[in-house]
């Protein structure tokens, strides 16, 4: 199994603001453990281990709580990109300090239990230079699609919309030949999908390759989407907890008087006495006022001792 790996980290996770204007997006928690944990977790099951992250927006987020990774069972360093290089040029800066020919490359923004081994035999069998790890396109109005002929090559990459029917769904993992990256110089902005791997496909047809997986992934692109994930691990982690309880992080507290249903806390989050929350988020550091309540919103910490609140959207299967 190929050991090391590249997670991209470093993006601005502009949609899912203002949770990102706090964390990275990777740093995220999700039922209590940050997004960028349960990646690493699930690919140190699977014998990678050899990690690099790239950074750009509040890296200080990441590397607090990922550190060496050493408490993970993981080695991780870190590839700074004063911009933001995309999903091309972030291979080729990282790509001297992952310091392997052919690595993993995963997304730092989507959890998925897709299982490496079967896809690391396929990229070898078919001589590919790229593997995606898909599956069906179920929801082509929101993904884009990745498209494959009867040997599983990949022909060309749609937008999301019609042209998209009939597709696969790109799950955020993939594994590379970091070659491919050599079009693009050290330090310049581009992108693999869109980009590198179009180049590819077009002078050299079935260099870039997909497989075919029965794996569940969720995607952290929204708001509405964050409350979907949180509560899918949150359920699965404790089927005895009730939908009203609250999901408190480290150094939280909460008054005996206050009453908090529905809610995610995040770490070092204060609920004063009386206070009352429904279907919020709260992030890190916000002290909710005596007597206040809020329903529905985002609650970050303000500078003088309010917090500031966002409206949740009305997608209530959120």
């Amino acid at each position: 199994m190929i050991r090391h790996a590249l997670v991209l980290t470093a993006g601005l996770g502009t949609r899912l603001r203002p949770l990102t204007d706090v964390r990275a997006k990777p740093a995220i928690p999700v039922a209590g453990e940050p997004m960028i944990r349960r990646i690493i977790r699930t690919l140190v099951a699977q014998s990678v281990d050899d990690l690099v992250l790239n950074l750009h927006h509040l890296p200080a987020t990441l590397t607090a709580i990922v550190g060496d990774g050493r408490d993970l069972g993981a080695r991780v360093r870190y590839s700074w990109e004063p911009v933001i290089l995309g999903s091309g040029g972030g291979p080729r800066l990282a790509r001297p300090l992952v310091g392997a020919a052919s690595f993993w490359i995963v997304n730092g923004d989507t959890l998925t239990d897709v299982t490496l081994g079967p896809l690391a035999d396929a990229h070898t069998e078919s001589g590919a230079r790229v593997t995606l790890a898909l599956v069906p396109n179920r929801e082509f109005a929101r993904y884009g699609g990745v498209h494959l002929d009867d040997q599983r090559r990949v022909t060309r990459f749609t937008p999301r919309g019609p042209a998209s029917q009939g597709s696969y769904h790109f799950i955020g993992v993939q594994l590379v030949d970091g070659a491919v990256f050599d079009a693009v110089r050290a330090g310049e902005v581009a992108s693999s999908i869109g980009g590198i791997y179009d180049a590819l496909i077009a002078t050299s047809p079935g260099a870039v390759r997909g497989f075919v997986a029965d794996a569940s992934f969720f995607d952290v692109g929204t708001v509405d989407d964050y409350r979907r994930t949180h509560d899918a691990f949150a359920d699965a982690a404790d089927h005895s907890a009730e939908a009203s309880t609250p999901s408190v992080g480290r150094g939280t507290t909460i008054d005996p008087s206050a009453r908090v249903a529905r809610s995610i806390l995040w770490d070092d989050v204060h609920v004063a006495a009386g206070a009352r929350l429904d279907t919020c988020i709260v992030t890190d550091g916000v002290v909710v006022p005596a007597g206040a309540e809020y329903s529905r919103a985002v609650l970050v910490r303000g500078e003088d001792e309010y917090p500031i609140a966002t409206a949740l959207s009305d997608d209530r299967s959120g």
